[in-house]
């Protein structure tokens, strides 16, 4: 249920944000994930203040190819996206981050009212600040909300016309059997509107693993500040110097995934609970499923979509689709 946390008047955007969720809630999802075999944290931890930071800054990395693929796609062939949309009243973008993806499609799409969701509140209220200086007339409503676990929209989004953007291929971070589940949530919040999203392609391991293992080490230090904001909700002990960043190309479930590596035996403490962790054991940090456009075609057809269209980059690296809910 999201309910008002702040609302500004005139220039001001608004900003909505979710019942908080019960810190015990919060200990119980991360303590027993750390118990479990393998042991897992869920990858929306990632994003405190610092690891979305830490992201926005990986984007720009050389090795990390989305960002450029799927901007590439947009300035290609954004007036034949446009055109394959149509009208759009409310442009709802999951997983806003810093908003400068949904910004580029402001001047095609030409939205009467901005929707950015993301789970890191604060960083998502900086954002909307500095596009009110850019778009003073564009309605603003920002919202703090785990889409993953509801999609929850206010009364006060109209109901015509919307468009849900998902880019940066976010989609990929979910298993296909949960993938399906929130783009069937997404199609029932949009009944007459459609969803943009972006897909990230199957390729080579020379290419992919990079991506996710920098030569900076900034995606290291993005996966290692996890621990750190599992300490500060969770109570634990972690040390970042017992555990380093693994990122690997699983073939056969055609994901990336990320670990922390014990560097070697460890305990970890918390309120009510510790786990031992022997040397080169893992936490298991985060997935990112990869597509070939005929199975994401089909998983869109699964949940529910028609009148699917996809463009890809010059290299067909990456493709962004379009779908009719």
């Amino acid at each position: 249920m999201v309910s008002p946390s702040a609302l500004l008047a005139g220039a001001t955007p608004s900003f909505l944000a979710p019942q908080p969720q019960p810190v015990s809630a919060e200990q119980h999802e991360l303590g027993h994930g750390l118990l479990d075999r393998p042991a897992h944290i869920d990858p929306k931890f990632l994003y405190d203040a610092l690891g979305s930071s830490l992201f926005t800054a990986i984007t720009q990395l050389p090795e990390y190819y989305p960002t450029r693929c799927e901007a590439e796609i947009f300035e290609r062939h954004g007036e034949d996206i446009a055109r394959q949309i149509g009208p759009v009243q409310t442009l709802i973008d999951l997983g806003a981050g810093d908003c400068v993806k949904a910004e580029r499609l402001f001047s095609s799409l030409r939205p009467r009212h901005y929707v950015p969701i993301d789970i890191s509140a604060d960083y998502l209220q900086a954002a909307v600040r500095r596009l009110r200086l850019s778009y003073p007339d564009l309605r603003i409503t920002a919202i703090g909300q785990d889409f993953a676990q509801a999609l929850a929209l206010p009364a006060t989004i109209a109901p015509e016309q919307r468009l849900f953007f998902y880019p940066g291929s976010s989609i990929g971070n979910l298993d296909p059997d949960s993938a399906r589940a929130m783009l069937q949530r997404i199609r029932r919040q949009c009944e007459g509107g459609g969803l943009l999203v972006g897909v990230d392609r199957v390729k080579s391991r020379q290419v992919l693993e990079p991506a996710y293992d920098d030569a900076l080490h900034l995606t290291a230090a993005f996966n290692l500040n996890l621990l750190r904001h599992v300490n500060d909700l969770l109570g634990s002990d972690f040390d970042v110097g017992d555990w380093r960043h693994v990122a690997l190309f699983n073939s056969e479930q055609s994901r990336i995934e990320m670990h922390l590596q014990a560097q070697h035996p460890v305990t970890v403490n918390w309120p009510g609970g510790e786990r031992h962790f022997a040397a080169g054991e893992r936490i298991h940090t985060e997935n990112s499923y990869k597509f070939t456009p005929q199975a994401f075609t089909d998983l869109l057809h699964s949940a529910g979509y028609h009148g699917i269209e996809h463009w890809s980059d010059a290299r067909g690296w990456f493709s962004v689709f379009s779908a009719r809910a």
